[in-house]
């Protein structure tokens, strides 16, 4: 690595992980020197999995990636945790109109409180376009369920989630 490394984040709840967070990371190690994959933590939402269960899940399933770091942040804005580790990039991904409008406000937000940080925008490919982590989690339940999922998570996720919801197994 330069001495001057180009160091992006991309930071989100990943409750749980999804195969499109998955293509953000892959896609973000390639475009930068250094990737910090940031868990927000936000006390007043409630999770499926625990902050440490989501840091293992995270670690594992990107423990292939050389250039990628797990950390957590709370109670600051993502632009200043950005600041706080020399980011030159935040990376964020578009699903569909909807994030597309709510990032671009974040983007605007985020440049009026430091210009020299910017945004970094990917669309995911269309088989994975959907896939959300609350649409992950509203799968669970009816008859199949775990087989449906099993395309939408990482393996280690997977695992996890047919452990964390045995109880209600077809």
């Amino acid at each position: 690595m330069n001495n001057n490394p180009i160091i992006g984040v991309y930071a989100g709840s990943f409750d749980p992980l999804t195969l499109g967070h998955m293509y953000m990371i892959n896609e973000g190690a390639k475009l930068f020197d250094e990737l910090i994959v940031a868990i927000g933590i936000n006390a007043a939402k409630s999770y499926t999995f625990t902050l440490e269960d989501r840091l293992d899940l995270l670690k594992e399933s990107v423990k292939n990636i050389e250039n990628v770091k797990i950390q957590t942040f709370e109670n600051r804005f993502l632009i200043k945790y950005a600041e706080e580790m020399n980011c030159k990039y935040i990376l964020r991904g578009i699903r569909n109109e909807s994030d597309y409008e709510f990032e671009r406000t974040m983007r605007n937000v985020n440049g009026d409180l430091n210009s020299n940080i910017s945004t970094v925008f990917l669309m995911p490919p269309r088989q994975i376009a959907e896939v959300s982590s609350s649409f992950v989690k509203g799968l669970v339940g009816p008859q199949g369920w775990e087989i449906v999922i099993k395309s939408f998570v990482p393996k280690p996720v997977y695992k996890a989630l047919l452990n964390r919801f045995k109880h209600i197994s077809s």
